[in-house]
């Protein structure tokens, strides 16, 4: 299966399971942004005050990795329903997106290096 028959399956599904609940009315595009901030930030304290090595044996752990998983599945719903709801093509947009960043960081400036394409 491709990308975009993937992608657009989900945010299928996604539009039919919120229509279901009568969700509209509460998926803003402002809501929906905040929705995936949120998210975003409960994975983000699944690694807060961790170490890098704490984090290797976190990863080993099956509830860890569930939590984990759902976190991000809770990210990638908000992500998928903004999409959705304000109809941009994800696929084509993250296509774009990275056709853009190639030309900010060719590979002979920024191989084995982590800083911005503005750096030094």
């Amino acid at each position: 299966m491709d990308q975009t028959t993937t992608l657009q399956s989900l945010k299928d599904f996604i539009q039919n399971f919120c229509t279901e609940r009568e969700w509209d009315q509460f998926h803003s595009p402002k809501d929906i942004a905040i929705g995936v901030s949120t998210e975003a930030n409960e994975l983000l304290e699944l690694f807060r005050f961790k170490s890098e090595s704490e984090i290797i044996e976190k990863l080993k752990d099956p509830d860890f990795r569930k939590k984990l998983s759902h976190e991000l599945a809770d990210v990638l719903f908000f992500v998928l329903r903004f999409s959705q709801k304000c109809e941009v093509d994800l696929s084509s947009a993250f296509h774009e997106k990275m056709q853009l960043n190639g030309l900010k960081y060719p590979v002979e400036k920024s191989k084995g290096s982590n800083k911005k394409y503005n750096e030094a």
